[in-house]
């Protein structure tokens, strides 16, 4: 007995607390009994049942409610409703639980896990038997702050309640991603149950790894994956430190499980009410000089569009719309300005959101810098084309395969400022190994969900794009480069991805600039019938062009002769 609680099972204990299931023989009625292990003295039990008390005050569909906060022979307790409540301790499986459901779950607790967070209130030792769910399937998180504070508020002293709640909240939600690692695998991170003490084993204070192993029982989706790897990560800079942040990858995710339209979904009604991309800026100025021209003059009508990606993407858009176009994909900009007629053309124009739409000062920014350098990858991807193909229709290839980077940087700044930053490598210090960042793909799943390239490609879907246009502007992965082109298509492929490839190497620091600038040169010269040579020869007049050429330059040291060459025998082989 504990009082008047019948204690019927230890549910789960940890180092800092403990979960009973009980009986209130008081009023018969099943129980949860939320217990610190280490009893507060003096002052600190005031302290506990303040912050306990603060806690349950909190109203929100993912937190439980603690029907009393009590004490007990000076043990104080958190008593929880059992009646329709399970832990998830008691539905974890040793072949793990379905990916959808543990991600639901997971999203609906971070969910509330922000929301107390934002209220001034930590939890302390997310545990599984610390989560509950409701017969309705309602995920749902119990003792917020019965671990009590001492264990984690104080460190040379006493610490500011902000600087506290906001360590604790970081500790928090790196234990829930070991919990969603345990749900998911069917075994505890590191083989220990106590959520605490793994992380104590990991990186900053220990050298332990978690990542998901590849052979599990029930298969888990790359995307999913990698939002839990990014929860665990050995690099404590590219965890989620904000419950939020976490909530909104996994729901991304979610969303693209459950529609049919999957990526599109996440962008439909901001692109509704936004537009795909704004109007650069000068876009009065453009409106204005194309009421001067006349339908005559279409090759320079298009370079006037060229310089505008959003008018650039709404012709493509109205000229592949089914009620327009029904003779398959256009992709080229001369023959959708015949299509539209100069007024068509005017229209679309005075039709795009100003700039800079919803984007503030500082986002604006980072997307004028993504525009520069997606410009400068068309323009190298004509340099890089084997002649016979058609320049614009390389330039507008190359700028599709940017197409997912540009919508999540309008539409979803912060998001896209996380996947940069989570992709950011930070060169070691002496004595200190370097610290990779993330790839592109594992990047965008963290943050969002979903891989950022496919929501270009879905967008592009949306236009009426076919599957031919489709695979022309999916980027080249490194591990499909070195097979020759099956037809035009490849070719045109290849050129813009090895443009792509090769401006967003040149802006990276020096040393690793190199070895990308490298890796490029093998993977591209035969495909595009170049020597190394062209190659880096056509990458420096680019940058020579650029009408900013210290924000792009090759590696110091880095010349046309440095690049490697193929084989004598494979360039003869691509010349021939």
């Amino acid at each position: 007995m504990f009082g008047r609680f019948q204690l019927m099972a230890l549910l789960g204990k940890s180092e800092r607390t403990m979960m009973w299931a009980a009986v209130d023989t008081r009023q018969q009625q099943d129980c949860m009994l939320a217990i610190p292990r280490k009893q507060p003295e003096g002052g600190g039990a005031e302290a506990w049942q303040r912050a306990v008390r603060k806690g349950a005050r909190l109203e929100h569909p993912h937190l439980a409610q603690a029907i009393e906060v009590g004490e007990h022979e000076r043990w104080p307790y958190a008593m929880y409703d059992r009646s329709t409540v399970v832990t998830w301790a008691e539905r974890f499986s040793r072949d793990g639980l379905p990916p959808v459901d543990v991600a639901t779950w997971v999203a609906g607790v971070a969910q509330g896990l922000a929301y107390a967070h934002e209220a001034g209130v930590a939890h302390g030792d997310i545990q599984p038997w610390m989560l509950g769910l409701t017969d309705a399937g309602t995920p749902l998180l119990m003792g917020l702050e019965v671990a009590g504070r001492d264990a984690w508020a104080a460190r040379d002293g006493a610490m500011q309640e902000l600087r506290a709640v906001r360590e604790a909240a970081e500790r928090d939600v790196l234990a829930l991603g070991l919990v969603a690692y345990q749900a998911l695998a069917g075994t505890p991170a590191l083989d220990e149950p106590d959520m605490g003490r793994t992380m104590a084993r990991m990186p900053p204070t220990g050298n332990e790894i978690v990542r998901l192993p590849w052979a599990l029982s029930r298969p888990v989706p790359d995307a999913l994956r990698a939002i839990v790897n990014r929860a665990t990560d050995r690099q404590p800079r590219h965890r989620y430190h904000n419950a939020r942040v976490l909530q909104g990858a996994l729901e991304g995710w979610l969303r693209t499980q459950a529609e049919s339209d999957g990526p599109l979904a996440l962008l439909m009604d901001r692109i509704q009410s936004a537009g795909v991309l704004p109007a650069q800026p000068g876009g009065a100025e453009r409106v204005a000089r194309l009421a001067l021209m006349d339908n005559s003059r279409t090759s320079e009508l298009a370079d006037v569009v060229l310089g505008d990606i959003a008018l650039t993407f709404e012709l493509l858009r109205l000229v592949n719309s089914a009620q327009v176009s029904a003779e398959g994909p256009v992709l080229m900009l001369r023959r959708a300005i015949a299509m539209l007629g100069l007024e068509g053309v005017r229209r679309a124009a005075l039709a795009l959101r100003r700039w800079p739409g919803p984007m503030n000062e500082s986002a604006a920014v980072e997307m004028e810098q993504l525009i520069a350098r997606v410009h400068r990858a068309g323009r190298l991807a004509v340099r890089l084309a084997p002649a016979g193909y058609d320049g614009e229709v390389v330039y507008l290839i190359a700028l599709m395969q940017n197409l997912g980077r540009l919508v999540v940087q309008y539409h979803f700044p912060e998001e896209a400022h996380q996947i940069r930053r989570l992709m950011q490598h930070i060169e070691g210090v002496p004595g200190e190994q370097a610290q990779p960042g993330l790839s592109p793909e594992a990047a965008s799943y963290a943050v969002l969900g979903v891989d950022t390239e496919e929501l270009g490609l879905a967008v592009a879907r949306h236009w009426g794009l076919d599957g031919s246009v489709l695979r022309m502007i999916r980027r080249v992965v490194p591990s499909e480069a070195h097979r020759g082109a099956d037809d035009d298509g490849d070719v045109l492929r290849y050129a813009a991805s090895c443009a792509n490839e090769m401006i967003d190497a040149a802006g990276l620091p020096p040393q690793r600039a190199q070895l990308a600038l490298k890796q490029a040169a093998q993977r591209y010269v035969r495909v595009l019938g170049l020597t190394s040579k062209e190659l880096a020869d056509a990458l420096q007049a680019e940058i020579q062009a650029s009408a900013d050429p210290s924000s792009l330059k090759l590696p110091e040291g880095m010349t046309a002769s440095s690049v490697p060459r193929a084989t004598a025998a494979g360039e003869a082989q691509t010349a021939a």
